[in-house]
C-alpha cells in the first residue's frame, strides 16, 4: 500500500448551508487551522458567526481556483456542495496531494478517480453523514451482533430494513420542508430503486408507488425503498449462509405524504428535466425551512435472523436514533455535521488507509465510531432479543 500523505492539520470546509453545524466547531477545537469556503467571504464569515465561529475560522470567497490555490499538501478538503461537485474537487485534491471527505454516496466520476488518489498516498472519506453515514454504522454492528450470537455459518433467513428520514418536526399539510436542494429529492424519486422484497430482488420504476405504512414506537410513518439496496448485503458483510428475506434501505416520511404529494407525482410522471428544474424552484419558494421551523430526524436500522428450521427469531435487533433541532442547530446538521467531522478526526490523526473509505469500513470501526458519537451528545438507542440479548 502506497504510504500516506501526512494530514497537515488544515482544514478546507467548502459551502456553509443547511447540513453544516457543530461539526464544524468540532474541527476548529483539534484541527491546527480551518477555512470555511462559500459562495463570498462575507457570507461565510456570517456563517461562521452564526455557528458562533467567528475568529476560529478563516473566511474564504470559493471558487474551485481559488481552493486550489491555497491546498498544501496533506491539507484536507471537507466538501458540503451538491454530489455533482464532488469530482471536480477531488481531482483538485489529487493533483494537490490533499485528502478528501464528504457525506454523499460514492458517484461514478469520484469512483474513477479513487486509484490515483490511493497511489498519491490519500485519502478519499465518503458515506460519512447520517444517511449514508449512520444508517452504515448501525447496519455493521447489528450484522456484528447477529453474527456472534448466531455463529453466522448455518442456514438462515433474515430482514434487514433501514429507513431514514428528515421531516418536520410539527407536520404541515405538505408534511415536508425542504432541508436541502428541492431537485436532488426530485431526481431520487425518479430513479428506480431495486431492493428484495419476499426473497425476491424487486424493482420499483418509480419509489413512491412501493410507499407503505411503517410503525416505529406506535407512531404511523410511510416508508419507500430509495436507489439500489443490494450492493449493501456484501458492504454490510452478511453472511453467505443467510439469504435475504426483506432488504431495503429506504426513505421515511411523515403520515400523509403520499396523498399530499400527489400533485408532485403527475409531475414527475410526465414532467422532463426543464419541468421537474422548475418544479424544485416552486417547490423551494413555497416549502421552506425557515429559522422558525424545527426539523427532526428519524432514523430506524433492524434486523432479524430466522434460524433455518424456522423455530422463530434467533436474533434481533434494532437501532433508533430520533432527533429534534433546536435554536442553535438542526437535527439534519448536527447529524452530518458531526459524523463526517469525526471521520475528518480520525483522518487528521493518521487512522484512515489512502484510497476510498467509507463511514463503516469495518464492524469495529462501526462500534468505535457509535460509541464516540455517543459520547459526544448524539443520542440513539439500541434494543435486541435473542442470545445475547
Amino acid at each position: 500500500m502506497p504510504d500516506l500523505v501526512p494530514a497537515t492539520g488544515t482544514v478546507h470546509w467548502v459551502g456553509a448551508g443547511l447540513s453544516t453545524g457543530s461539526g464544524l466547531a468540532a474541527l476548529c477545537e483539534r484541527a491546527a487551522g480551518v477555512r470555511l469556503w462559500h459562495r463570498t467571504k462575507e457570507r461565510a464569515a456570517k456563517a461562521l458567526d452564526r455557528l458562533g465561529l467567528t475568529g476560529r475560522a478563516a473566511p474564504r470567497a470559493y471558487t474551485l481556483d481559488a481552493l486550489t490555490a491555497e491546498l498544501a499538501p496533506g491539507d484536507v478538503v471537507v466538501s458540503m456542495l451538491p454530489a455533482p461537485d464532488h469530482a471536480p474537487l477531488l481531482a483538485a485534491c489529487v493533483a494537490r496531494r490533499a485528502h478528501f471527505a464528504c457525506s454523499s454516496y460514492v458517484s461514478d466520476a469520484v469512483l474513477e478517480q479513487v486509484p490515483a488518489a490511493e497511489e498519491a498516498g490519500l485519502v478519499v472519506l465518503t458515506e460519512a453523514g447520517l444517511d449514508p453515514g449512520i444508517d452504515h454504522l448501525f447496519a455493521l454492528s447489528l450484522v456484528a451482533r447477529a453474527r456472534e450470537a448466531t455463529g453466522g455459518d448455518t442456514a438462515a433467513s433474515y430482514r434487514l430494513t433501514s429507513y431514514c428520514g428528515g421531516v418536520p418536526a410539527v407536520p404541515d399539510d405538505f408534511r415536508y420542508r425542504f432541508s436541502w436542494a428541492p431537485l436532488g429529492v426530485l431526481n431520487a424519486l425518479r430513479s428506480p430503486a431495486r431492493y428484495i422484497e419476499g426473497g425476491a430482488e424487486t424493482v420499483a420504476v418509480r419509489p413512491w408507488e412501493a410507499t407503505r405504512r411503517h410503525v416505529v414506537d406506535g407512531e404511523p410513518f410511510e416508508v419507500y425503498p430509495n436507489r439500489d439496496s443490494v450492493p449493501f448485503i456484501e458492504q454490510y458483510g452478511l453472511p453467505p449462509a443467510w439469504k435475504p428475506v426483506d432488504f431495503v434501505r429506504g426513505t421515511l416520511r411523515l403520515e400523509g405524504w403520499l396523498r399530499a404529494w400527489e400533485p408532485v407525482f403527475a409531475e414527475l410522471r410526465a414532467g422532463d428535466d426543464a419541468r421537474i428544474a422548475a418544479l424544485a424552484g416552486e417547490l423551494a419558494a413555497t416549502y421552506p425551512t425557515t429559522d422558525a421551523d424545527r426539523d427532526r430526524v428519524v432514523l430506524e436500522v433492524s434486523l432479524e435472523v430466522t434460524a433455518g428450521a424456522g423455530e422463530g427469531p434467533s436474533w434481533s435487533g434494532r437501532y433508533l436514533l430520533d432527533l429534534v433541532g433546536d435554536e442553535e442547530e438542526s437535527a439534519m446538521a448536527r447529524c452530518v455535521s458531526r459524523t463526517l467531522a469525526l471521520g475528518v478526526r480520525h483522518l487528521l490523526a493518521g487512522d484512515l488507509p489512502p484510497g476510498l473509505n467509507r463511514a463503516a469500513r469495518t464492524a469495529d470501526r462501526s462500534e468505535q465510531w457509535l460509541g464516540e458519537l455517543a459520547g459526544e451528545g448524539m443520542e440513539f438507542m439500541l434494543r435486541t432479543d435473542g442470545a445475547d440479548g
